[in-house]
C-alpha cells in the first residue's frame, strides 16, 4: 500500500495519527509551526519550528515525551492525540470513546473482583458444608435485592405498577 493511500485510511499507525493530529489541532488554533514551537519551548518541551513541520509531514518521527508535549500544549488526552484523526477531531466522540472505554475496564476489574470473592466464598464453604445452603441464598437474595435496586432507580418501576409515594403517606 502507497504511503498516500496508508493516510486516507480510518486507522493509521499511532506514530501517523499523531502527525496528523498536531497538523489538525495547530491549524485548528490558527497557529504557524513557529507560534507552536514557541509555546512547546515555554512548557519545557525544546522543539524548533523545523521539527515541528518534519513530525506533520512524516519526515521525523516523534518521542513519548515530545508527544506528550504536544498534548499538554493542546490541552487534550494523550490517547486523543494518538487516536485516529477523523475521530479526533470530534473531541466529544473522544470523551465518549473514552467513557465506553473506561467504563469496560471497571466491568472487567468488577468482574475480576466478583469472580474472585465468589471463589473465596466457594472454598471456605467447601470446607463448611453445613452453611452452604444457608450461605447460597443469602447471596441470592442480597443479588437479587440488589438488582431490582439497579433496575429500579434505572428503569422505574415495571407498567402497570405504580407506586402513588403520596398516597403512602396519607395511611
Amino acid at each position: 500500500m502507497s504511503d498516500e493511500g496508508q493516510q486516507k485510511g480510518v486507522l493509521l499507525s499511532g506514530e501517523g495519527n499523531v502527525a496528523v493530529r498536531i497538523k489538525l489541532e495547530r491549524e485548528a488554533r490558527g497557529w504557524s509551526t513557529n507560534a507552536l514551537s514557541d509555546r512547546l519551548n515555554e512548557a519545557g518541551f525544546e522543539m524548533n519550528p523545523s521539527a515541528v513541520w518534519r513530525i506533520e509531514n512524516g519526515k521525523r518521527r516523534i518521542n513519548l515525551d515530545e508527544a506528550i508535549g504536544f498534548a499538554e500544549v493542546f490541552g487534550i488526552d494523550l490517547r486523543n492525540l494518538v487516536g485516529p484523526p477523523q475521530l479526533a477531531a470530534q473531541a466529544r466522540a473522544m470523551e465518549l470513546i473514552d467513557a465506553v472505554v473506561d467504563s469496560f475496564r471497571e466491568t472487567q476489574r468488577a468482574n475480576a473482583a466478583y469472580t474472585k470473592a465468589r471463589d473465596h466464598l466457594d472454598a471456605y464453604l467447601a470446607d463448611h458444608p453445613d452453611i452452604r445452603e444457608e450461605a447460597d441464598v443469602m447471596v441470592s437474595n442480597a443479588m437479587a435485592e440488589a438488582s431490582t435496586k439497579h433496575l429500579l432507580e434505572t428503569y422505574g418501576p415495571p407498567p402497570g405498577e405504580h407506586r402513588d409515594a403520596d398516597a403512602d403517606d396519607e395511611v
